[in-house]
């Protein structure tokens, strides 16, 4: 059998925003399968066999056939290694547990060579995916060994390392199921949902409501169980202590049994339960002592533990714990008892995204604090039928939402309330969580801020509940009231094309900042809040763009992009409210992208158009077909303007119900609107600033389209122009100025 050389990736690159493929970010890729352009995978023997032995869930991959098995028919068939490879890439992702449904491959102009593009979530995991992949192929092709296990855990293990935690991607995944944007702001959970001036801040389950006075009294457990006291609501009797000997004397005062907890720790380190002598609390104070600043002593509840996950001021989910013990069989160990009749459960693992944590007892002290208690070590073998427990709490999995007592509810909506979080972890023990707490002896023991979500999202008994998508209600309960008002979003214009298109992004920003919003402007001339220029040089890539989308004062964001931008980074927000396209130039510099001709650069310059939102509009330029082709593609209203107000195009625009261009007749510049005409002023008379330079007039057609589309009074768009200053290349020579947003 021929051994192939490796398929040689050329070219790796990450799109962050729209592209010409897809709205969501992606990883491209350029493949030169070399001598394996001759050997789709029907010639490559026994190649389709060791595929699907190794990657049998493959068969669910729909692919162009749209139905289940679609792509295993494609291999039977015949198809090329980099479609393969993009289903082999797609596959691994999703055994790793990052879901992934996109991916394409296309022929480019050079024989043998391809471009592969898959949805990227992040660009680290898909780089990690696409690398075992490549092996993967290549194994399979040159019928070598390949180990398909290890391949998924390297590829989730960067999934945990650099994705987001569970809490966070599904209050993300609510907001995007709302067409709220996000922008993560570090390798960690800190997100910004929404754009410019819209924007929340989220950190894991904590937000920009969440109030640090507040974070520090649910820290303090002291405090917080003397306010909660203050408001009539149940709480344990305990008291600080500084000694193990401390620890005695309080618990003997307050009545066996006790709890012992420190006073300021989380996710339960620390924490010992039922605790009836001295021995016992004694070590449970040194168990809690490295877990927090001080140790707290605490009458013990009877009942079950309890998680209530308050957002605002509803109560949204709620969990029940359980105690963990073992059976003994009279020949195992404790410890392999354990492993067979706790580990064993699939609910449990070491990563975030399990709903119960692995038992170690080299590593839990509380557990050998427990078995020590029942006279046990881990090497110990208890007698059959001996039933042992292992641990008391941190078991919190079980759903029980729809059980919560009303008066239950209201008392954890009214604890975070008094400590002060607008997301809080309220919890509490209960022999009866249908009935009120005073009337069972139960008590409200805890209220954390920044609560994790996995329980009620992964419960490891009952219903999963959209705790995300709570929380996203709640971070923008006061957006998207307003007719056209969209939650999370501001005014965002995109200006692409080559002629004139800084000078129109200048003067649309120009126009907002005049109509009373605080405006960024990202184009060729450099990068400016309102009109102070806070980055000059050529500002159409990425990162300035993101740079005004992440700023919380920017209150309209105008972006000028080109072909090359979209086609090395893709556009900087996933939807806007304007998107101007202006011509079809600028063939020459994209030979690299394997762009040559005109119908590939409309595919390329409809991406502006593709994003444009429903409530939005698209801004054309009539008297380029190809440009007023993109109409179509709309999602939103559509704009035309030329300076020729016969032409075709225009005109069966007009005619459809009230199709707007923006025309010069009879030296004057009209707002059409259907039939109806509203005439701005003569041309000769919009003239730029104190030097009344004549404007290109299809440019100052476009900045007027755009400007009408975003609902600026005609009065405002003819008496911004007349102030707006040009950039000191557009004056006439000797003229001098100034730069001016």
């Amino acid at each position: 059998m021929a051994t192939f050389d490796d398929i040689q990736l050329l070219r790796i690159q990450y799109l962050r925003g729209p592209n010409i493929w897809t709205y969501r970010p992606v990883l491209e890729v350029w493949l030169d399968l070399g001598a394996l352009e001759e050997h789709p995978s029907h010639r490559l023997p026994g190649f389709n066999e060791r595929l699907t032995a190794w990657l049998p869930a493959l068969i669910e991959h729909h692919c162009g056939v749209g139905e289940r098995g679609g792509f295993l028919q494609r291999l039977q068939e015949g198809t090329w290694c980099g479609h393969v490879l993009e289903h082999i890439v797609i596959e691994l992702l999703n055994l790793a547990g990052m879901p992934t449904g996109f991916g394409q491959t296309r022929s480019t102009s050079q024989r043998g060579r391809y471009r592969m593009v898959f949805r990227a979530r992040d660009e680290s995991v898909a780089r990690v995916a696409l690398a075992q992949g490549h092996r993967l192929i290549m194994a399979a092709i040159n019928d070598q060994a390949f180990d398909v296990p290890a391949a998924v855990a390297r590829v989730r293990t960067e999934v945990d390392d650099q994705y987001l935690g569970p809490s966070t991607a599904c209050i993300v995944a609510a907001a995007t199921e709302r067409g709220i944007p996000h922008i993560r702001l570090n390798d960690g959970n800190l997100v910004q949902l929404g754009y410019g001036a819209a924007q929340r801040r989220i950190w894991t389950a904590e937000s920009d409501f969440t109030s640090a006075i507040a974070e520090g009294i649910a820290s303090d457990k002291e405090l917080t169980k003397g306010l909660l006291a203050s408001c009539g609501l149940p709480i344990p009797e305990g008291r600080l202590v500084h000694s193990p000997e401390q620890a005695w004397q309080a618990a003997q005062d307050i009545g066996l049994p006790v709890v012992l907890k420190p006073s300021d720790g989380n996710h339960g380190r620390g924490v010992t339960l039922d605790l009836h002598s001295r021995q016992d609390i004694e070590a449970a104070y040194r168990l809690a002592e490295p877990e927090g600043s001080q140790v707290m002593v605490e009458r013990f509840i009877a009942g079950a533990e309890h998680r209530l996950l308050v957002v605002g001021d509803k109560l949204v989910a709620a969990a029940r714990g359980e105690v963990v013990s073992i059976t003994g069989n009279g020949r195992s160990t404790v410890a392999e008892l354990i492993d067979s009749q706790i580990n064993a459960d699939p609910r449990r693992g070491y990563e975030e995204a399990y709903p119960l944590e692995v038992i170690d007892i080299a590593t839990h002290e509380s557990v050998q604090l427990e078995l020590r208690r029942q006279g046990l070590e881990g090497d110990g073998v208890p007698a059959a039928g001996r039933k042992i427990v292992v641990q008391r709490n941190g078991n919190v999995a079980i759903d029980c939402t729809d059980e919560v007592h009303p008066e239950v509810a209201y008392s954890a909506v009214l604890a975070a309330k008094v400590v002060g979080l607008d997301i809080a972890g309220i919890d509490l023990v209960a022999q009866d969580i249908a009935r009120p707490l005073q009337e069972q002896g139960g008590a409200i023991v805890e209220v954390n801020a920044g609560p994790g979500l996995l329980m009620h999202l992964k419960p490891a008994v009952g219903a999963p509940r959209p705790v995300g998508q709570a929380i996203a209600e709640h971070l923008f309960a006061a957006q998207g009231q307003e007719p056209g008002e969209r939650a999370g979003r501001i005014p965002v214009v995109g200006v692409t094309g080559t002629r004139s298109t800084a000078t129109i992004a200048r003067l649309v920003a120009w126009l907002l900042h005049l109509s009373g919003r605080h405006t960024g402007l990202a184009c060729r001339q450099g990068l400016f809040l309102d009109r102070r220029c806070v980055q000059s040089g050529d500002c159409t890539h990425w990162q300035a763009s993101h740079r005004l989308l992440m700023n919380n004062l920017v209150q309209a964001a105008v972006i000028e992009s080109n072909a090359h931008t979209i086609l090395r980074d893709g556009l900087a927000y996933d939807r806007c409210q304007v998107g101007l396209v202006t011509d079809m130039d600028g063939l020459e510099p994209l030979a690299e992208f394997d762009v040559h001709d005109r119908a590939q650069m409309s595919r390329v310059l409809r991406t502006q158009v593709d994003v444009v939102l429903p409530e939005g509009a698209a801004v054309l330029n009539a008297a380029i077909a190809q440009v007023a082709e993109l109409a179509a593609l709309s999602d939103g209203a559509v704009l035309l303007y030329a300076q020729d107000a016969s032409l075709p195009v225009i005109c069966a625009h007009r005619e459809r119900g009230n199709g707007r261009a923006v025309l010069v007749k009879n030296g004057q510049v009209v707002l059409a609107s259907g039939s109806a005409e509203q005439w701005l002023g003569p041309v000769s008379e919009l003239r730029f600033g104190r030097h009344a330079l004549l404007p290109d007039i299809d440019a100052l057609l476009a900045a007027i389209a755009v400007c009408w589309a975003l609902g600026i009074a005609p009065e405002l768009i003819c008496a911004g122009i007349k102030t707006f200053e040009p950039a000191e290349e557009e004056l006439p020579a000797g003229a001098g100025g100034a730069c001016a947003a």
